[in-house]
């Protein structure tokens, strides 16, 4: 059964659609890439995936759902720094496509968090999406990239309860994807 795919790199993130779609963590799984960690709904309709920060945990986890499950639809969701900071923390964005009422704006993919929007040319920036995208678009027609603004370039990661509050406040525009 096709399956849709969730992709977040911190369980912060994560923790909304868990909750929402009711999902149970399976700790079963032995080829799981380390420190990844798998949920399923009753149904076996979604497959949500926890893969960690950046380029290698993205395509590690991603190499793993591909090559175990046959997936429909490919969401990524998670936290992104901005450099304007006229843009309110917690705006929601789609990434890669344009969608009705829901913003718009390019990112840029860094390998370390950005300290200064010097020579950056995209407002959003984050350590996974341009990854998650490529690997996605290989295997997927319908693919979605949302991000939430949750700070201005700072270098360090904002608490566990500040993402998972900035995600749960924008369930009613993310799950109209699911």
């Amino acid at each position: 059964m096709s399956k849709t795919f969730i992709h977040t790199a911190l369980l912060c993130e994560a923790q909304s659609l868990i909750n929402f779609l009711k999902l149970k963590q399976d700790t079963t799984i032995e080829n799981l890439p380390k420190g990844n960690k798998l949920f399923f709904d009753e149904d076996n309709k979604y497959i949500l995936i926890v893969s960690g920060i950046g380029k290698e945990n993205t395509l590690k986890s991603m190499d793993f759902i591909y090559q175990n499950y046959e997936i429909q639809k490919a969401i990524n969701i998670g936290i992104a720094g901005c450099s304007d900071s006229s843009i309110k923390i917690g705006t929601f964005f789609c990434i890669n496509r344009l969608l009705p009422n829901i913003n718009f704006a390019p990112i840029t993919t860094v390998e370390k968090p950005l300290e200064t929007d010097e020579e950056l040319q995209t407002v959003l920036v984050d350590m996974e999406a341009k990854y998650f995208l490529e690997k996605a678009k290989e295997y997927t027609k319908e693919v979605y990239s949302f991000k939430i603004v949750s700070d201005y370039l700072d270098a360090t990661i904002p608490k566990k309860s500040f993402v998972i509050e900035l995600i749960e406040k924008n369930k009613e525009k993310w799950k109209l994807f699911l």
